[in-house]
């Protein structure tokens, strides 16, 4: 199982650079034109309300790229080696910054194209504006990869029937969802998986919902994979 460190440091851009060597910049955007690229370690823009980061986090990672038409619609080139440990989270972030009790919705729609080979896994990172909760949902995962923690059996909300797990990486707490059957297209509905951590199982308070994230944590790619995703919308109300 890979274990898994906080990215909140690198996902505020404040962590200092990783000896990723000279490999980091040499991974290529897709042949079409696209709004934005990049293959900075760090590289982040913002488009019609999401904001898109490339961050390569982990340790011994290789070379990866990110593109973006929008903020919906993007994708990422990665060739990160065979050795366990994640390596990298590109993303697209939508800031919420709400009370749970104060929102009257809160759903995400996804459809992505991933590869058949490599670990890593297709997550949401939903966190609190102080950091101290991190709620993971995963759609599909594939190779050597696991959640943070122990299992606390199956639940149906949102949509979807998760195996959750729960757990801390000693900075915050970690509660991972992981879908019982992979998916590359849904609808998520978030607010009810919220709920039942705060007042099912009271595992935290009324928390203010920082942002939602939906990205790739990638452990392996090696040779290049691409990563796409081809739509993804976060509503909030």
């Amino acid at each position: 199982m890979a274990s898994r460190t906080p990215r909140r440091i690198a996902e505020a851009l404040l962590a200092p650079a990783l000896a990723l060597g000279a490999t980091v910049g040499l991974a290529s955007a897709p042949a079409q034109a696209a709004v934005w690229s990049s293959c900075d370690q760090w590289g982040n823009t913002s488009l019609n309300g999401y904001t898109l980061y490339n961050n390569i986090w982990g340790s011994g990672a290789g070379s990866q790229c990110v593109w973006a038409n929008s903020g919906t619609n993007w994708g990422v080139n990665a060739n990160h080696p065979d050795t366990g440990g994640i390596k990298s989270y590109p993303n697209a972030k939508k800031v919420i910054n709400k009370p749970i009790t104060s929102l009257g919705s809160l759903s995400s729609g996804y459809n992505v194209s991933v590869p058949s080979s490599g670990a890593y896994n297709t997550s949401y990172d939903i966190w609190d504006t102080d950091h101290d909760y991190e709620i993971m949902l995963w759609v599909n995962y594939n190779g050597a990869v696991g959640p943070l923690g122990t299992s606390q059996g199956d639940v149906t909300l949102g949509g979807h029937t998760w195996t959750v797990y729960k757990g801390s990486n000693g900075a915050n707490e970690v509660f991972s969802f992981l879908r019982t059957s992979d998916s590359s297209s849904g609808t998520v509905n978030i607010l009810p998986i919220l709920k039942w951590i705060k007042d099912t199982k009271h595992w935290f308070g009324n928390e203010t919902i920082g942002d939602v994230q939906f990205g790739y944590e990638i452990t392996s790619s090696s040779g290049g994979l691409n990563f796409t995703t081809n739509n993804l919308t976060v509503r909030s109300s």
